[in-house]
């Protein structure tokens, strides 16, 4: 289960992320500030939920509703907003919930609930399709077979194993990929690189970061209970972000 979170103010943006993390299996996969580059991002990406503001900039929250609603798959809408008086027109969007800032722990909670039941029903009444073995020649950052990834360095592709991944970086509008020697440069979204990869061998640690987490040497304490990781035979930390915590503890059983 995938959501995205549209705020412009970052104390609102990242408490809200840290309660979707914490009462929840829904994983944040990007964060906008931005009316117009959330519409640009649906247009190529699916996700299930949008925890969306009512006012940010370029195309505000109501409006963007209304052209999200035109999508042959639509998205749950959740409303995040101070103000009371557009409850009636959310809804007239067919919004999933409207929540009341500031937030209030055990309706977020109670509400996460209601929307991970919506979207494993949703998802279940599907038909369940098999996924056909992908190729090598199906394009840049596919997986073909033996785990090896197409990556893009200056003007040609290599084919690379997935092992040899010792974590990404997001970078503006591009992914950098970093071997123990080398430097590649894929042309997409970190997440986006984030799915095409082996979800038991990556973890994406950070919005900015994806980790092999084969390739974790060192897990430091830092600040808010969080963790610095250090890799083998690199001199490159990488952070793990306090909603990422809970399942970053999971997965190394600590």
């Amino acid at each position: 289960m995938k959501a995205i979170i549209v705020e412009d103010e970052i104390p609102a943006r990242e408490e809200l992320e840290y309660l979707i993390e914490t009462y929840s299996e829904i994983e944040v996969t990007e964060c906008f500030e931005d009316g117009l580059d959330v519409l640009k991002f649906l247009q190529e990406h699916e996700t299930d939920a949008i925890f969306l503001d009512i006012n940010i900039p370029s195309l505000d929250g109501m409006l963007l509703a209304g052209n999200i609603n035109k999508f042959k798959k639509k998205p749950y809408i959740i409303f995040t907003t101070a103000y009371k008086e557009h409850a009636a027109h959310a809804f007239e969007l067919e919004a999933f919930d409207y929540i009341l800032k500031p937030y209030d722990e055990k309706r977020i909670a109670a509400m996460l609930n209601k929307l991970e039941n919506s979207i494993i029903r949703e998802q279940s009444n599907k038909d369940k399709t098999v996924n056909p073995p992908i190729s090598m020649n199906q394009g840049e950052g596919s997986i073909g077979t033996n785990n090896r990834i197409n990556l893009r360095k200056n003007n040609s592709i290599i084919v690379t194993d997935v092992n040899d991944i010792f974590y990404a970086v997001a970078n503006e509008k591009v992914t950098l990929v970093y071997t123990l020697d080398e430097e590649y440069t894929m042309p997409m979204s970190i997440s986006e690189f984030y799915s095409r990869l082996p979800q038991n061998l990556f973890f994406h640690c950070h919005r900015s970061y994806t980790v092999n987490l084969s390739k974790i040497s060192e897990i430091v304490p830092w600040f808010n209970q969080t963790y610095i990781l250090r890799l083998k035979n690199l001199k490159t930390e990488i952070p793990v972000s306090r909603s990422k915590v809970k399942a970053f503890r999971k997965i190394m059983d600590l």
